[in-house]
């Protein structure tokens, strides 16, 4: 028989150690070794059937062994003592309380949306490096005390658990996950009943969503599912698979996420008195919307036009895009956006052609009928970033149709390049070299990275031992598993115990498997990298894992053939493949690797952040110049696989990037891993390996992430919000005004005359060009725009400037016919070709960027 109604029962925990509840609820745990060993010390058996969860084990707890543990003195006393270090991490003046921003103050609250978190394996609510890095974002964020609220949607059966079958093709499962037995709390109205958020959905219907809170450390993550009692079969299964359903159950997520993230927001400051978001953080464009439901607050709370509420909510949000590909954003076709958002489906306050306008790709290349996120979130935000240096500029390049006349580096995308939270991915083997060698733990308060050079290479090397060890017994258990699955028998699996070696040269590639990761790649000389398998002094093995989305059938066919291949008798025991890549298996594999791999196809890694994890582990990186590694190569951590960019012929680019790849291993990483001396210590490698730690170390952190998010994102635009919404929202009412007429009469403003003078027939450095200017200004006044002189280097061959400088032009006097004259003088200061040029920009105090309106006048 089968339950047609079921609910968890939470344990009742005996008064002295009822503070085992505290410390489950709180996912702090999922980081804090003293506390996940508190756990793992009531049971250690049980411990690990539960999967290392500590709210199914006390769940599965009988009463006499809760008894058992109420009586013991000394557990009870470890119970406070634990309880006593999370009350202290949660009260503490931390980073945040004591930093001091370039203008106005720290925003006493932060809204950070996202579609996805990856907290712990506990919680599986992630696909892949998206949520990662946002569970990253969280974590961080509460170590520094920064006040970030994260919103997000619960999915009852999460992404999928992956399997492989018995022909190596992926296999997806469903596990439904049941938010009453994971560490989540409802949130209640005062009556105790469930609150309850609702979005208008077409033909009369509601979309609605409970609010399930988990507490990461400091940070409160609301989470909406919509498995709930009033809505029908097609709405409750709206939140049911992360990134399932089509491109309707898309919309009807991303509605959730943004417009119903908003009122959970309000929601969660009416029930706790929280202080009101002052910063909207869009973690890429599906939460979009949450700048849609603000303009139609503003509308309706303030009285504000569509356009004066735009500039409202735009003054308070910042975008960050992840994707460097046009196929990686969020697109929906003009039919739908009117059934979801038209007629009787408006919002108040948001006309169905002022929404359209919004998300139009009203730029050359650009599509008719359709809504697209990235650009939407894109025009809502006064602040936007890639996540990395390289992907800033990609992503620059990709939207520039947006700022048309602009410089790409004008385009108002800057970059913050990710990070990964130290205490969730680094080993205790290396936070034990710390202890002992360092100082301590936190290697980054004390700024101890320098002293990574003196740690004694036998401690290291031991220690990856200990790590390779690991990993290697997890492998074997993992893969005996997989195959038990894809239907061998006991008797034909006992290859699995001596697969792999803890003393090998162990390079690891774990990823999300769309076709640019380029799975595959080392897969494109097979008998060559079999050579490099079974090498007889320098062999190589591989550790191998990744998930393709289930309605990627290409991608799980990329999976199949490493598969095929990894399944090769002779090849077997050097090469595995390990389904169901999640942080559990991560936490060790990222420790026992001594290279990573990452091969995609340049640029369209926009950040990547596995190898970041490996090299806090003291792993080296081995990957194509893309992402962070495009940024943070030095030559001396790791190594770089050329690239053949700009060939059309792509088998012939794989081949090159593969051949190259298979020499660096074969003339490079081995001999260097094997060149031992005579204590068995391979010096060269050590010596990679410190400059690794000491140089990236401080660079790949999440907090370090987090503090550049703070200081040069979340800082300006509170301030920028203050100014643009003090005073009853004067100043977004003066910038839409200024902002309608500037559009209105940009067409005819131009530049109607140059004029230069006052150097040499031969200038020399140190001399000033005098410039005058006539510009037809078309009603505008002429402290409404900015006529700029741009001068600079002159390309070789071409009219083109580059290194260029602008420099403002004074006003001289206005004329009856509307024109006006501006002069100034521009310092020559390089040698070379020089040129020069004049433009006008729009100009009023409240506009972040030069580019913000994306017009310019050029002579």
């Amino acid at each position: 028989m089968k339950a047609i109604r079921r609910f968890s029962v939470r344990t009742a925990l005996p008064e002295p150690i009822s503070a085992l509840g505290d410390l489950a609820m709180n996912l702090r745990w999922s980081w804090h070794p003293p506390t996940r060993q508190l756990f793992a010390g009531i049971d250690p058996q049980l411990w690990l059937e539960v999967d290392r969860d500590p709210a199914r084990l006390l769940a599965e707890l009988a009463g006499p062994r809760l008894e058992e543990l109420a009586a013991d003195e000394e557990f009870c006393a470890r119970v406070g003592a634990a309880k006593a270090d999370l009350d202290t991490y949660l009260e503490a003046t931390r980073w945040y309380q004591e930093a001091t921003p370039d203008e106005g103050s720290l925003p006493a609250s932060i809204a950070y949306f996202s579609p996805e978190y990856g907290i712990t394996e506990v919680l599986p609510q992630y696909s892949g490096g998206l949520g990662i890095l946002a569970g990253d974002h969280l974590k961080a964020a509460s170590d520094l005390g920064v006040p970030i609220v994260g919103v997000g949607l619960f999915y009852k059966t999460g992404y999928f658990k992956q399997s492989l079958n018995h022909d190596g093709w992926q296999q997806e499962t469903y596990p439904v996950a049941d938010p009453q037995g994971l560490p989540l709390a409802l949130l209640r109205e005062d009556d105790g009943t469930p609150c309850v958020i609702t979005v208008a959905m077409p033909g009369g219907g509601a979309l609605r969503a409970h609010v399930w809170r988990a507490q990461v450390g400091r940070v409160p993550l609301l989470l909406l599912d919509s498995d709930v009692p009033g809505n029908d079969d097609a709405m409750r299964v709206v939140t049911e698979r992360l990134y399932g359903g089509g491109g309707e159950q898309r919309l009807q997520q991303e509605m959730l996420l943004g417009i119903g993230g908003v009122r959970a927001l309000r929601l969660w400051a009416r029930l706790t008195g929280a202080p009101e978001p002052e910063v909207f953080h869009t973690n890429e464009g599906h939460a979009g919307f949450l700048g849609i439901e603000r303009i139609s607050e503003f509308t309706q709370s303030a009285g504000m036009s569509f356009e004066e509420a735009a500039e409202a909510a735009r003054a308070g949000t910042v975008f960050t895009t992840h994707t460097p590909v046009p196929a990686g954003i969020d697109r929906f076709d003009d039919e739908l956006l009117e059934r979801y958002f038209g007629g009787a489906q408006e919002l108040p306050g948001v006309p169905l052609d002022k929404l359209r306008a919004i998300g139009a790709e009203t730029y050359e290349g650009g599509s008719e009928g359709v809504f697209n996120m990235a650009v939407m979130g894109l025009r809502l935000a006064e602040r936007a970033n890639g996540v990395s240096r390289l992907h800033g500029h990609v992503s620059r390049e990709m939207f520039d149709g947006l700022w048309p006349g602009f410089d790409e580096a004008e385009v108002p995308i800057t970059s913050i390049t990710n990070g990964v939270h130290a205490p969730t991915w680094v080993d205790d083997s290396v936070y034990e070299i710390a202890t002992q060698h360092l100082g301590g733990r936190d290697v980054e308060s004390d700024d101890s990275w320098g002293a990574i050079a003196e740690v004694p290479g036998e401690t290291i090397w031991s220690a990856k031992r200990r790590m390779r060890t690991a990993l290697v017994e997890d492998a074997r258990a993992r893969l005996r598993a997989s195959w038990a699955k894809r239907g061998a028998t006991d008797a034909e699996l006992g290859w699995t115990d001596s697969v792999l070696d803890p003393e090998v040269l162990t390079i690891g590639f774990a990823r999300r498997v769309p076709t640019y990761k380029r799975l595959t790649l080392m897969l494109r000389d097979p008998e060559r990298l079999k050579a490099l398998l079974l090498h007889p002094e320098r062999p190589v093995q591989l550790v191998i894992a990744g998930k393709s989305h289930p309605a990627d059938e290409t991608g799980k066919q990329l999976i199949q053939q490493m598969v095929r291949f990894a399944d090769e008798h002779d090849v077997r025991h050097r090469i595995v493949f390990l389904p169901n890549y999640d942080i559990a298996m991560a936490r060790t594999l990222y420790p026992g690797c001594d290279v990573w791999l990452n091969n995609p196809l340049r640029p369209f890694e926009a950040c990547g952040t596995s190898g970041m994890k490996a090299a806090l582990n003291g792993g080296l990186n081995l990957s194509i110049l893309d992402g962070w590694w495009d940024e943070w190569f030095d030559g001396e951590n790791g190594w770089a696989i050329p690239t053949a960019d700009g060939l059309d012929d792509e088998a012939r680019r794989d081949d090159i990037e593969a051949a190259a790849l298979y020499d660096l291993i074969e003339h490079e990483v081995a001999p260097r891993f094997y060149d031992i001396d005579d204590a068995g210590l391979p010096q060269r490698w050590l010596s990679m390996l410190r400059h690794t730690l000491a140089t990236l170390g401080p660079k790949v952190l999440a907090t370090r992430m987090v503090r550049d998010y703070t200081q040069r994102l979340y800082a300006p635009t509170a301030a920028h919000n203050a100014r643009v919404n003090g005073n009853g929202h004067a100043g977004a009412r003066a910038l839409a005004e200024y902002k309608a007429r500037a559009r209105a009469g940009w067409s005819s403003v131009r530049v109607e005359h140059v004029e230069g003078s006052g150097v040499s027939d031969s200038p020399l450095v140190g001399e000033s060009l005098s410039v005058d200017t006539y510009v037809a200004l078309d009603g505008l006044d002429p402290t409404e725009v900015d006529v700029q002189v741009v001068a600079g280097r002159v390309a070789l061959g071409t009219d083109d400037l580059v290194d260029w400088d602008a420099t403002s032009l004074g006003f001289m006097e206005s004329y009856d016919d509307g024109k006006a004259k501006f002069a100034g003088q521009v310092p020559i200061e390089r040698t070379g070709q020089f040129g020069w040029t004049v433009r006008v920009l729009p100009r009023h105090e409240l506009m972040a960027f030069p580019s913000s309106l994306g017009l310019v006048a050029n002579a």
